[in-house]
This record gives structure tokens, sequence and C-alpha cells, in this order.
């Protein structure tokens, strides 16, 4: 409703293609004006004799510009003179009379001077605001087309790597290309689909559960179940997108191969938000793994690059076994991480 007000407004005056119009409206106004005096004559007498007439030329200035505003002066000026004014006095020019058409004709001319004047203001913050639209909207399209062409590169380097794979017989180089060309696809995706523009950040629930629905479907296993539990309209930063991304991303697919390697099971993610900070918690019903183990001692590229962008973002992460067995991939960030967009 107000946007629609908006657009009115800048739209005035009304007509200027077809100036007939402002003025053919601005008589209307004032034949109407006319009528609505005539009918207060018994009450008001000759008092207030351009009384009517104030709200025609008002509107019509308003609405069509200072031209027909004028017309509608003149219009009120003589109507309002010859039929209530004039009567009165005899149609005799007296002191009286010219200090009430004075009034009347600086009245009008200040009216329609600052009607005028603001509808040129307005006529000039609409030229800025629609620039304006328009910077934003080329703003938007450079970013996107920019997002778009990073992604790609993105893509084109994974798909490089995974080409290069075949030149190569060592297993472990195979698995070192292969999980790099996968992360470096998968940031591609999230660049692709997380930063805006505006800086404006992605609500935490929604973003974990299609990260974790790629993981799972990237995984080709059906009888993995995930569950995503965060609260309700909190804000990712878009900056955090990215590395926390990976580090759910290396958790899950952690629990998917190690934990759940050959049965069916559920693999459970969760965020709390609190003031002491944030906590990150990917939870499996798997096979767990061995107390006391160490991150850093770990052969997986993937939990050590995990623990790195832990620490890039001012946190810490660890891989535990869990209460009732299985494995709890942690994430703690202190309040100071700056997770969420303001």
């Amino acid at each position: 409703m107000q946007r629609g007000n908006d657009r009115f407004i800048e739209r005035l005056p009304l007509a200027l293609g077809q100036r007939w119009m402002g003025f053919f409206w601005a008589a209307l106004f004032c034949l109407a004006a006319l009528g609505l005096r005539l009918a207060m004559r018994p009450l008001l007498l000759s008092a207030a004799p351009f009384a009517a007439f104030f709200p025609a030329v008002i509107l019509s200035a308003f609405l069509f510009g200072v031209w027909p505003g004028l017309w509608a002066a003149m219009l009120g000026l003589l109507f309002g003179s010859y039929f209530f004014l004039l009567p009165y006095t005899g149609y005799e020019v007296t002191p009286h009379l010219v200090m009430i058409l004075c009034l009347y004709v600086i009245v009008m001319v200040v009216a329609i001077a600052l009607i005028h004047f603001m509808q040129r203001v307005n006529f000039h913050l609409a030229v800025e605001r629609k620039r304006s639209r328009e910077l934003a909207d080329t703003k938007d399209l450079l970013f996107r087309e920019l997002q778009h062409r990073v992604s790609n590169n993105l893509q084109v380097v994974a798909a490089m790597l995974a080409l290069q794979r075949r030149d190569i017989d060592d297993d472990a180089a195979r698995r070192a290309l292969d999980d790099a060309s996968a992360r470096l696809a998968l940031i591609g995706k999230i660049s692709r689909a997380m930063y805006h523009p505006s800086g404006e950040g992605q609500d935490v629930g929604a973003f974990l559960t299609t990260l974790c629905g790629d993981i799972i479907e990237a995984s080709g296993r059906q009888d993995i179940a995930v569950h995503v539990a965060a609260p309700r309209q909190l804000l990712l930063a878009s900056h955090v997108s990215v590395p926390l991304a990976l580090i759910v991303a290396e958790a899950v697919s952690n629990a998917i191969e190690h934990g759940l390697p050959d049965r069916a099971g559920t693999v459970r993610v969760s965020l709390d938000a609190s003031e002491e900070g944030f906590a990150l918690r990917v939870v499996d019903d798997g096979k767990g793994i061995t107390a006391g183990e160490e991150i850093g001692a770990s052969n997986s590229l993937g939990l050590r690059i995990a623990a790195a962008l832990a620490a890039q973002l001012g946190g810490r992460f660890v891989l535990e076994p869990g209460a009732g067995g299985g494995a709890v991939a942690r994430l703690d960030l202190p309040p100071s991480a700056n997770v969420t967009s303001d």
C-alpha cells in the first residue's frame, strides 16, 4: 500500500502531456466548489466568499501543476467575487473589497508556489529513486554474474582434478584428488547459493537442511536419515557460510563413511545458540570411535581441515564418542565469532 502511494506521488503532476485535462478538471473542481458555496449561502451569507474555492485550487495545483492551479484560482476569484462578494457591496469597489481580494490572491499564490516547490523536490527525488533502483539492479546483476563465474571456475577446477585422477594409479592419491574435487564443488555450490549482494544472512535451519540433503544425495546412500534442529529465525552471517558448511560436510561425511559404512542409521545435526556462544553437534548412531582419539593424529584430511576452519572462526572442533554409542562431532564457537548476521 505504501509503495503504491509512493508511485502515485512520483507521477505528480498528472497529465503533463495533455495539459487541457488539467484545465478541464480544475474547472470541474471550481464548479463543484461553486455549487457547494451556493448551498451554504443561507448559512454564510457574505462571509468567507472564497472558502469553498481554496480546496479546489489546492487540489488542482497538487494534481495537475502550476498552470491549472492558477486557472482554478482565477475561476475561484471570478465566481467568489461575482456571486458572493460584489452583491453585498452594491458592485462598488471598496477598500474592504480590495483587501479581501488581495488576501485571496496572496494566499492562493503562496499555496500554489509551495505546492510547485514540493513537486519539484518530489520530481528530483523520484529521479534519484529511479537511478538508485537502476544502480541496485545493476549491482545485483554484476554481483550474480561474478558469483556465477567464480562458481563456474571452481566447478572447472573440480572437473580438472576429477580428470587428472584417471592418470594416477596410486589409490591414496586418487582418493586425495576425489576429496579435493568434492570440496571444490561444494564450495562452488555454496558460493552460488549463499552469498547475497545486500549482505543478508541465510536462515541456519534452511541452510543446514539443504546442505545435509545434498551430502546424503552425493553419497548415494538411501538408508541414512538426517535430522536438523536449529533455532528459528537465526540468520547465518555470509562470511561464515563456507567454513561452517565445510565443517558440517566433513562431519556428516565422516559419520556416513566411518560410522555407518555398511548399515542404515541416523545422523542428527543441531545448533544451539546462547549467551555463551554457539554449539554445533553432528551425532550418529554408528559404530563409534575410540575414546581419546585426537583429530590431529587422524589420517582423515577432512577432519584436520575441519579443525583448522574451526580455529579460523575462533572456535574448536573435536570428535568424541557418543554417550549411547556412535560418535559426536562438536564445534564450539564463542559469541565473538559473529556467526549470526544483524
